[in-house]
């Protein structure tokens, strides 16, 4: 049986100061009622807000990855230079997360995701200038990654954990699943501009930087939308940890909550696998598009909207189904898909088989995604969102430990056989992980609190004998 978690005061969609907007159930609304399950979280005005920041701010990452990744592997035609470019905006998120856990869990969340999305404004400007002048090295790209990993790392745990906040506990599944999808929905169309747009000014010139400089003017564009949207928000996510220590004492606190609980240790080892095995595939497209398949920059473009396709389907499908049950079942099994059809891919030569590959890899993809960062919303206490979900988005800084032998790999055996050994190693350790952690199978709806995965479930003789006593006491005083 699971137990629902009692709602936090001041928590939930009610105390947001974004209340929902019953408009969005109204029958003149059309189709869009029989949609209502599916959008169900966009009835709140501030998941509104903050759902449509969150989509240019990816608009702005998924453009950022196309440019950055063609112009340096034109530049460079190493796949380890991709590798440390990655490094370098993965490594800072590990340093600074769980200080940005702190931040979240201290501060008001909205202000912090408005003063990093500023910092990105002015960081890509320059970026943006040094390329589109021509005196661009993989040096900048270095620098600027460690400067946009460092303010994902203080911004991020923000963003996810005022997401309960403002919509409550049982919308927050859909809610994820459709934060998902503004990913993925950036995933399909900003890759392809980005591609197609480079491919157009730089008229099959590969050195080109003019079309790569003004696709990042056009990044700080979209930062520009995400600072507006964010700033309209009327609940601004306040602290509500109950007692403050020390910056390094909160820290300490959020590690050995997590420590504690079975259920949270076992999704961050899930976290773990495809960090490691999976998600490197999207870093080493440009290798696999150039020395496979031949596409160019609109190839590129395709491959990585191919996938964003593949994730939009996945993540409006979960939003469809609404909350499920059994999701530890779930979670493992899309991460065996995954493994699947990364294999598969790693083995493909023909476009069109790579573009229908890499959906399947993208909704299985998407699918765990959204079921590991939902369950671990669900499972921790308000107070502790922050630096639990900042420990999780820490883990995200171990990619490195993947992308880097990966890259060597690549220029020792091929891309093909690269892609193949980390498809095997996510499926394989996937499998590990299931079996040798039990807490994980055990994940039902993911409302247990910490609290609950430790405590022993009451015998049922205990629970009858208590509604006995209930029953009998509610008898005495109907009497009296």
């Amino acid at each position: 049986m699971t137990v629902r978690r009692e709602s936090h005061p001041g928590v939930g969609a009610a105390a947001s100061g974004g209340k929902i907007d019953r408009e969005w159930e109204r029958p003149g609304h059309g189709s869009l009622v029989l949609n209502r399950r599916m959008f169900a979280s966009l009835a709140h005005r501030d998941f509104r807000y903050l759902w449509t920041g969150n989509l240019a701010a990816m608009f702005a990452m998924q453009m950022q990855m196309v440019a950055r990744g063609w112009l340096i592997f034109a530049m460079t035609g190493s796949a380890i230079a991709l590798a440390w470019t990655l490094v370098s905006f993965m490594a800072p998120m590990f340093v600074f997360s769980l200080v940005g856990g702190v931040v979240a869990d201290r501060l008001k969340k909205k202000w912090v995701m408005v003063a990093g999305q500023g910092l990105n404004i002015v960081a890509t400007l320059i970026l943006a200038t040094i390329i589109i002048t021509g005196n661009v090295t993989l040096t900048h790209f270095i620098l600027f990654g460690i400067f946009n990993g460092a303010i994902l790392a203080f911004s991020m745990p923000a963003r996810q954990a005022i997401i309960p906040e403002i919509v409550g506990e049982k919308a927050l599944f859909n809610a994820m699943a459709l934060s998902t999808a503004s990913m993925n929905l950036s995933r399909i169309l900003a890759p392809a501009m980005a591609g197609v747009l480079i491919a157009l000014v730089a008229g099959g010139n590969n050195t080109s930087t003019l079309g790569v400089g003004i696709v990042f003017y056009i990044i700080a564009a979209c930062y520009a939308v995400s600072v507006v949207t964010l700033a309209a928000l009327r609940h601004e996510g306040g602290s509500v940890m109950t007692e403050r220590r020390s910056l390094g004492g909160d820290m300490m606190e959020g590690i050995r909550y997590m420590r504690r609980s079975p259920v949270i240790m076992g999704l961050l080892v899930m976290t773990f696998i495809p960090i490691i095995f999976g998600m490197p595939v999207q870093l080493l497209l440009p290798v696999f598009n150039e020395e496979i398949l031949q596409g160019g920059a609109a190839g590129l473009g395709l491959l990585y909207g191919g996938m964003g396709i593949g994730a939009l389907v996945g993540s409006l499908v979960l939003a469809a189904m609404g909350d499920v049950r059994h999701k530890g079942y779930f979670l493992i099994g899309a991460c065996l898909v995954w493994a699947v059809f990364m294999a598969i891919f790693a083995l493909s030569t023909a476009m069109w088989a790579a573009l229908l590959l890499l959906a399947f890899v993208g909704l299985a993809s998407t699918a765990f995604m959204a079921l590991n960062w939902t369950i671990m919303q669900l499972v921790v206490k308000p107070e502790m969102r922050g630096r639990v979900m900042s420990i999780l988005m820490m883990s995200f800084g171990l990619m490195p430990l993947g992308v880097i032998p990966m890259g060597f790999l690549t220029e020792a055996l091929g891309i093909d056989i690269a892609l193949l050994i980390g498809a095997i190693g996510l499926g394989v350790l996937t499998l590990v992980a299931a079996i040798a952690i039990p807490a994980i199978r055990r994940i039902d709806t993911g409302y247990e609190t910490l609290e609950q995965s430790e405590e022993p479930t009451p015998q049922p003789q205990v629970v009858v004998a208590e509604a006995q006593v209930a029953v009998a006491e509610a008898t005495v005083v109907g009497d009296e």
